[in-house]
């Protein structure tokens, strides 16, 4: 194929799945899996028919899907850690690395054993090995926080009792706990001797991790001293030096024999926790960086995918079945369990922290690495986590806003309106929060002076756009219905509250009178039948 043509072919999958961000956003889906789905209709049963390889083979071999998804995994896991700030997830460290760890061990020895007993009922589908269905249940036993964070942002909902700290915890750091798992069941499944024994599997995932966990914390260190002494010419070498630092730290460490991708997370996690130059602007680059790189893995996976091998009876029954087992029984059992010494989280915590057990890309990568290890039953394995992760993204996913809502765990983020008028960017050490606000006709109501304007302490107006003009305002300036006000505040509490209740009560009065409206038309259109009615 001609280079045109497949950057023609890529430009249109990014904009189609681009686009259904903007879907996910109004219906409450997961974004992501409308990315996927955006793949799969490129995939060799969809399109990708016609513009793939003879007898509708898929645009992208194992090999090539293998490697894109490491590298972009690798940096999801690396900005993870970047944005995730020690004070938040300290007092809740002990629980999250416990569940980041146990919890994903328990799951996939109770998912493994049952999924070997599933097959066993269903010897007529296909006969498993007991090692072959701990692989799969390990490839499963992390959950994943992109989807997690994305669906709490779309129904702008927060989580009390330190949750979310929790999950975010949580949910970065069990990633490398399953890669482990699942390249420890992968070199079992497919030695070609028995000499593989139970100490040298415990040695083996000992190693890799406090070696990643090292290395990750070492690497981070130096280069976070690298940033601090340089001085480059170009502001914009920053952020890419960093994103070089992500590439190092994990094809370094993997050559030390340490797990890469804790060793990513580790890193991101020194390096976002340390002050360095461009900070901010570092961490925005990577924000847009991990939401292309999700983007690429759930369009990579949905080019993989036949769909028409996903209705077979040797993949739907088992995976209708493993899901409920991971969704009701494996998943429940392992929080409860990793939980049960700390006292500080409720009953109805730990139901949630069950529910969320969301499955994302990750378990469908490790899939794609069995396939690419030759294990046997490999295309079975991949059909049933693919499908298992569509389940749980659509069963849970979907109903996790309600569960919060019901569990009484529910709370209203924080979030102040985005600068779309003004384009500023704060050092990353100030406390302060910069936000615009749109002047309302009930904002003037005690006068059009912005000194007659009840902000909250610690608020301050600092410029004004009118139309496409500026100015710096004083208490005497008048204000006019449509301006624009940029605000840098240090009480985000307050201004995000006062700033909802305004758009609730404009939101209500919009409904009443579109039901005022609505009501005197069809009382006018009641009198006119009965003043004149038809013959």
């Amino acid at each position: 194929m001609q280079v045109e043509f497949i950057l023609l072919v890529l430009s249109l999958l990014f904009f189609a799945s681009i686009f259904t961000d903007k879907i996910g956003y109004k219906f409450g889906v997961p974004a992501l899996l409308l990315f996927l789905a955006v793949g799969m209709l490129f995939g060799p049963d969809g399109i990708g028919r016609l513009i793939g390889s003879e007898g509708g083979g898929s645009i992208l071999n194992v090999g090539s899907a293998q490697a894109i998804g490491t590298i972009a995994l690798c940096i999801i896991l690396f900005s993870g850690g970047l944005d995730t700030k020690l004070s938040d997830i300290r007092p809740v460290m002990i629980p999250g690395l416990t569940l980041a760890t146990l919890g994903v061990l328990f799951t996939m020895l109770i998912t493994g054993v049952i999924i070997y007993f599933v097959f066993g009922w269903m010897q007529s589908v296909a006969s498993i090995s007991i090692a072959v269905a701990l692989l799969m249940a390990s490839t499963m036993s992390s959950t994943d926080s992109a989807s997690v964070f994305s669906i709490l942002r779309t129904n702008s909902i927060g989580l009390k009792h330190n949750l979310r700290p929790l999950l975010e915890l949580e949910s970065g750091a069990n990633d490398p706990m399953a890669y482990v798992l699942t390249t420890t069941m992968i070199g079992i499944v497919t030695a070609v001797t028995n000499q593989v024994t139970a100490l040298s599997i415990v040695q083996d995932i000992v190693i890799q991790l406090v070696m990643g966990a090292v290395m990750g914390f070492i690497f981070g260190k130096v280069i976070v001293s690298i940033m601090r002494k340089a001085d480059l010419g170009n502001e914009s070498l920053y952020p890419i030096m960093v994103l070089t630092a992500c590439i190092f730290i994990f094809s370094a460490t993997y050559y030390l024999k340490g797990n890469t991708y804790l060793a990513v997370y580790i890193g991101g996690l020194v390096i976002g926790n340390s002050k360095f130059t461009r900070k901010r602007q570092t961490r925005n680059f990577f924000d847009g960086l991990t939401w292309l790189s999700q983007l690429v893995i759930f369009l990579v996976l949905g080019l993989m995918v036949r769909p028409h091998e996903l209705f077979q009876l040797k993949v739907l029954l088992p995976c209708l079945i493993i899901s409920v087992v991971m969704i009701f029984i494996s998943r429940p059992i392992s929080v409860f369990l990793c939980l049960l010494p700390f006292k500080q989280f409720k009953s109805k915590d730990k139901l949630l922290l069950s529910w969320v057990g969301l499955k994302g890309a990750v378990p469908i990568i490790f899939a794609i690495m069995c396939e690419a290890n030759n294990v046997p039953h490999a295309d079975l394995i991949f059909n049933i986590v693919f499908l298992c992760t569509i389940i749980s993204l659509i069963a849970q996913g979907t109903s996790l806003s309600t569960v919060a809502k019901k569990l009484n765990l529910a709370t209203p983020p924080v979030e102040l309106k985005k600068l779309t008028h003004f384009d500023i960017d704060l050092p990353e050490e100030m406390e302060s929060s910069a936000t615009e606000i749109e002047v309302k006709e009930e904002m003037l109501a005690h006068g059009n002076l912005l000194k007659n304007i009840i902000f909250p302490d610690k608020t301050l107006v600092i410029m004004v756009r009118r139309g496409e003009d500026f100015f710096v305002p004083t208490g005497n300036s008048k204000l006019e219905v449509g301006d624009q006000l940029l605000v840098i505040t240090d009480n985000d509490a307050m201004l995000a509250a006062q700033y909802r209740e305004e758009t609730e009560e404009e939101e209500s009065k919009h409904w009443g009178m579109q039901l005022i409206n609505n009501t005197w038309d069809f009382a006018k259109q009641k009198w006119n039948q009965l003043i004149h009615p038809k013959k």
